[in-house]
């Protein structure tokens, strides 16, 4: 190893013992408890499949016991966390972040609180797409190369009956104000952050305003939007149009002017890629969702709110096939898009879906079958670090791979899932700051006449939505 590369091996060595610290620094209570869970989580080998099956793990030097209660008791101080988290963003690139929300399923916990129906990728039920469990919204920071990994910043469970474009914006704003507190270099540009199509991109627009942060959002194709110019003087007796000239996605984009054009004549995975761009476009806002307790909180007319409309058209599929149908993305910002930028950086937003497989099928994420949703917050968290010592050892770790395992491509990292593989002989080289478990004693066990008690049962919110309105309904009917 050469005196550079010896170098650099050490100061990642020493940055991944100093977010070791850091991390240790944030929890409040069960702390040596929680921080061996989440060495346990990436030192065992195979997949995670029970919170048990951790306790077995050589890391973790207490009893299964002491983990149940660490998630239960325990406290992780989520704000320094954050803090730690936006910490290891890098400082001389522009930053980019994919926003996106994944179910944590407890389809038969009756016992556990503020469950509702959520989406889930697979059903094997039938056609529902919905699953009984608790949603969470994560925040991840992109690399602008093709690449599995993420940099988790935020999570947070989006309880039942939460506004989601106010929990998103609450969420942005949060990290850029972060963001803004530390030191940022000059003429970088402002934050881009990309959501897939089932946010609202005008209502994110207007809740963002004033902030200085890039929004990209996928819309459908069968939107329709106005240009804010007036059109012809209508005749007759009724008000002239105040939106503007009709522009369809679906049939008027060849057949109006864009304001920008960018041509890319030949790609490696898509062949040629054209984007067009119109700007000052915008939508008739309707008085439902984030509008409706908007008028009802400001007593205000609805707004209008301008943006720029992408079109992404390629010549074929990374498989080779033909697109079906074209990409269409909402712009807002403090400058005009770069187009270039723009839809490459929608390519990395399913980066994302690298990291929650990840979670779920080898951390053991949805694994654990915790009964409230404060413990699984706080194993979201563990999870969380834990991963992110993955992303900090990728250059520090050996390459165990199978003997029918493919070599890494030069120049490119390790996958997380290798990562983990040998992870464990790194932490010997850094050791933990955890504390040895205190030597104990059986407990007395149930006090004379004490018995057990049926954990109360709770209905899904959707549920409890449907009881709410008949009772309404039945009141009034009774008035």
């Amino acid at each position: 190893m050469s005196v550079l590369h010896e170098h650099a091996a050490v100061e990642a060595l020493s940055g991944l013992s100093r977010f070791r610290d850091g991390f240790y620094d944030c929890l409040d209570a069960r702390a040596d408890a929680l921080f061996e869970l989440a060495d346990a989580a990436i030192c065992t080998d195979g997949p995670v499949t029970s919170l048990a099956q951790l306790s077995l793990a050589p890391v973790f030097r207490r009893g299964h016991g002491a983990l149940y209660d660490a998630l239960a008791d325990g406290a992780v101080d989520e704000d320094r966390l954050r803090e730690l988290l936006a910490g290891q963003l890098p400082a001389d690139v522009p930053l980019m972040f994919g926003i996106d929300a994944t179910t944590y399923p407890r389809p038969n916990a009756e016992c556990s609180p503020d469950r509702g129906l959520h989406y889930a990728p697979c059903r094997c039920d039938g056609d529902r797409k919905v699953v009984p469990g608790w949603q969470f919204q994560w925040v991840m920071g992109l690399e602008w190369g093709t690449s599995s990994w993420t940099l988790p910043v935020d999570a947070r469970r989006l309880p039942e009956g939460t506004c989601p474009v106010t929990a998103t914006a609450g969420q942005i704003r949060d990290l850029a104000g972060r963001l803004s507190r530390q030191q940022e270099p000059a003429g970088r540009p402002a934050p881009l952050f990309i959501l897939d199509q089932g946010y609202a991109a005008a209502a994110l627009t207007h809740a963002l305003d004033g902030l200085e942060v890039q929004l990209l959002v996928r819309i459908a194709g069968d939107r329709v939007f106005y240009d804010g110019r007036p059109g012809p003087r209508r005749p007759g007796p009724g008000r002239n149009g105040v939106h503007g000239q009709r522009f369809e996605l679906a049939s008027g984009a060849d057949l109006r002017p864009a304001n920008q054009l960018l041509v890319v004549p030949d790609t490696s995975r898509y062949g040629r890629v054209e984007v067009r761009a119109w700007h000052g476009m915008h939508q008739k806002v309707q008085r439902t969702g984030y509008f409706a307790r908007l008028e009802a909180e400001l007593f205000t007319r609805l707004p209008v709110i301008e943006g720029t409309i992408i079109e992404v058209r390629v010549e074929r599929l990374p498989d080779g096939r033909s697109p079906h149908r074209t990409m269409w993305l909402w712009h807002s910002g403090p400058h005009a898009p770069d187009l270039d930028v723009c839809w490459r950086a929608y390519l990395r937003r399913f980066d994302m879906e690298h990291t929650f497989k990840l979670m779920k099928s080898q951390l053991g994420w949805t694994a654990a079958r915790v009964r409230h949703p404060e413990q699984a917050v706080r194993w979201t968290w563990l999870l969380i670090a834990a991963y992110v010592q993955l992303r900090l050892a990728r250059g520090l770790a050996a390459d165990l791979r199978r003997p029918w395992e493919r070599r890494p491509r030069p120049g490119r990292p390790l996958t997380p899932y290798r990562v983990r593989r040998s992870f464990r002989h790194l932490r010997d080289q850094l050791g933990t700051p955890a504390r040895l478990p205190k030597t104990t004693h059986p407990g007395p066990g149930r006090p004379p006449g004490g018995k057990n008690t049926q954990a109360p049962r709770h209905r899904l919110g959707s549920e409890l939505r449907k009881t709410d309105a008949h009772k309404k309904a039945a009141g009034e009917k009774k008035g």
